[in-house]
């Protein structure tokens, strides 16, 4: 049974900036700084960071427009290599998909919970509450359709991205009070500092290479696929 293709460029847009900005970058700043220790290891971090992930999203979008199916890290390791070694790619994505999911999930639920819990529950076991229901909401949602999962995923990163830009706009605002944070100096080697930043650096920068999953639900996927990935990223 063949997959009529269901999203448009718009979809692909959101789901391309929702896999890239996700609730990491809210969190990953402070420990980049603390493994880096310094200022010029923390934005070099990031800036090297962002051009090997900028080189890895210019290769999945080559991928994804060469190879568009359902199922892509599958499909693509099985064309290329071997069925079995597809298989076990599949289950290292799903366990470290899982995990990044969770992380992510627990950032969020820090964050929400006192707008959404009693000061009873201002604890572990209510983040622990709204990190479980907030995954199995959107997992239903997902049962209900490609279609009615991008239409959420729409409105929530549009939700997301306006709260992004009010957050930066009040770095404008004249009654702000500077604060100066200095970062503990790394004890190791420069070296291994700038390697520990990475981990969190291509955390928070990861997530593009999941677009290929979604080659066989796109419309006309060989053109909109690396048009996306590079317009969301550049």
């Amino acid at each position: 049974m063949s997959i009529k293709p269901k999203l448009n460029r718009f979809d692909l847009t959101m789901i391309v900036i929702g896999l890239v900005i996700g609730m990491g970058i809210f969190a990953t700043p402070s420990e980049v700084a603390i493994k880096a220790g310094n200022a010029w290891l923390f934005f070099g971090a990031w800036i090297f960071g962002g051009v090997v992930s900028g080189c890895g999203a210019l290769t999945f979008a080559e991928i994804g427009a060469r190879y568009p199916v359902t199922g892509g890290f599958y499909k693509v390791f099985s064309y290329c290599y071997h069925p079995a070694i597809a298989f076990m790619i599949n289950w290292v994505l799903v366990i470290s998909n899982a995990a990044s999911v969770a992380a992510v999930a627990l950032i969020g639920a820090d964050y929400i919970r006192p707008f959404l819990l009693p000061a009873s529950l201002q604890n572990d076991f209510g983040t622990k509450l709204i990190t479980i229901s907030s995954v199995a909401v959107l997992f239903g949602i997902n049962f209900l359709g490609i279609k009615m999962s991008a239409r959420t995923q729409n409105v929530l990163m549009i939700f997301k991205i306006g709260l992004i830009v009010l957050i930066c706009a009040t770095v404008f605002k004249s009654d702000a009070t500077p604060i100066t944070v200095v970062a503990a100096p790394y004890k190791g080697s420069m070296v291994t500092a700038f390697g520990l930043a990475l981990v969190a650096v291509f955390f928070t920068y990861g997530g593009y290479q999941q677009t290929i999953n979604f080659g066989g639900d796109i419309i006309n996927a060989k053109a909109n696929i690396p048009r996306e990935l590079k317009r969301v990223l550049s």
